[in-house]
């Protein structure tokens, strides 16, 4: 099951990204230390009262310039009634009740979602009178906060937590391989799934995802099943004008938390977009397994180089992603997307590979001793054992004498050398590094 997603709207400077940064800033750790992964500060997941949530300030992405403001930001609240599950209104105690405000409580009003109001800058005696105005635009919450002040933070998390649902696991087919496919808008993202899982498939189901207008789609081909999150979605928002390129990487999110293989398609028009860069980090920080289709392929002028150059730039834009297979390909005349079943069956038996440990720990001796980590205050680093715990990624714990003293590069190190020895094409790894009882 998905993450709820929370959005925090409103108009500009009524404190967006301060409320953002209250809450995040006291429940969220980021602990993912891969180089190269970018974060955007506009979303973070959080947990409270043992519920998970994505949450969106909207505030990150309000342009610059004054013209047409209120325009972008009724798109952003049209993008929130969309995407989102719960919708923090908010709105400013200290200026008061605004045209604005009850223009953008006039459209939240006639949505179907669940609206919390939060009446900002309430840090003063004086102001607390002032919410009562705010109860004429007709919302059953209205929390009073100061997000600068650390005031009525908690009881806005516990209003959002009456909305959460309670966690329930998803089941799926046995054996079955769950792909999103992700990338910016007007990549191809539709045209890829019409081609992939067109008339000539055999369509087994289409079932209701566990999102609102979310449809995944069950095919079985050459006697594997694959579940499709979220082709509806895709196809649907093909169809829509779009707007907010920046909220691609959330509508991702949706997608990144219920698959095994991302496909990340790319444009090879546009070469490799910042946008780009951020959803395929999402795919490192969901820990999924992820492929690069450069659709488009067929509308570039080629020679023998080109190929090897448009690798060369995406492995240089995507330094964080050296394990993810390339392909190209054209949705449009269909060149090589029957090569991509393939390629992600390949890729999910990486994603899946469990090592026999005493195997493992005779390569991981092989490893340290041809290049011993750095002395950590003086003292020589002992690794004793290394042991595979899960899969879906692979995930390993190395039990070392001192694991503070682990630098980074020796982690990378670490990373490179197992790919060289056991593949993991197109799946992340992940390595933790424990002490053992009793240092010696």
């Amino acid at each position: 099951m998905k993450k709820s997603i929370v959005a925090i709207v409103g108009r500009p400077n009524v404190g967006k990204s301060t409320l953002f940064n209250r809450i995040v800033g006291k429940r969220v750790a980021i602990v993912d230390n891969t180089p190269g992964v970018t974060r955007d500060r506009n979303y973070s997941d959080v947990t409270y009262d043992d519920k998970e949530f994505s949450l969106i300030d909207t505030g990150g992405f309000e342009p610059v310039n004054v013209e047409g403001l209120m325009n972008q930001v009724i798109e952003q609240i049209m993008f929130a009634i969309e995407e989102a599950d719960i919708i923090v209104f908010l709105t400013d105690g200290a200026e008061g009740l605004t045209h604005s405000d009850r223009e953008i409580a006039e459209i939240l009003r006639r949505s179907s979602k669940n609206v919390i109001l939060t009446v900002n800058k309430i840090d003063d005696v004086k102001h607390e009178l002032r919410v009562l105005e705010f109860q004429e635009l007709g919302f059953n919450d209205v929390i009073p906060v100061s997000a600068e002040h650390n005031i009525g933070i908690e009881s806005l998390l516990e209003k959002v937590s009456l909305y959460l649902p309670q966690f329930k696991a998803e089941e799926y087919p046995e054996g079955v391989i769950k792909i999103a496919v992700v990338g910016r808008p007007n990549v191809g993202k539709s045209s890829f799934i019409n081609k992939l899982l067109g008339k000539k498939r055999l369509i087994v189901s289409e079932t209701p995802g566990t999102t609102r207008d979310s449809i995944d789609s069950l095919v079985e081909i050459n006697k594997r099943k694959y579940l499709f999150i979220d082709t509806a979605g895709i196809r649907k928002k093909a169809r829509v004008t779009q707007r907010l390129e920046k909220y691609s990487v959330i509508m991702a999110l949706k997608s990144l938390e219920r698959c095994d293989i991302a496909i990340l398609i790319l444009d090879a028009k546009d070469g490799i977009t910042e946008q780009d860069a951020k959803i395929a980090s999402l795919t490192i920080g969901a820990g999924r397994g992820c492929i690069l289709a450069v659709n488009k392929w067929d509308t570039i002028k080629k020679d023998y180089t080109t190929t090897n150059l448009f690798t060369d730039v995406i492995r240089e834009k995507l330094k964080f992603l050296p394990h993810a297979p390339i392909i190209f390909i054209s949705a449009q005349t269909g060149q090589r997307v029957k090569n991509i079943l393939p390629l992600a069956d390949r890729v999910f038996s990486e994603y899946s590979k469990r090592l026999q440990t005493p195997r493992l720990n005779k390569i991981f001796q092989k490893i340290v001793n041809s290049r011993p980590p750095s002395a950590f205050k003086g003292r020589a680093i002992k690794f004793y054992y290394i042991t595979q715990v899960t899969v879906k990624p692979p995930t390993f714990k190395v039990i070392v004498n001192y694991p503070e003293g682990i630098q980074p590069s020796y982690e990378r190190y670490i990373h490179n050398r197992l790919r060289e020895n056991f593949g993991f094409e197109g799946s992340p790894l992940k390595v933790f590094f424990r002490e053992r009882e009793g240092r010696g």
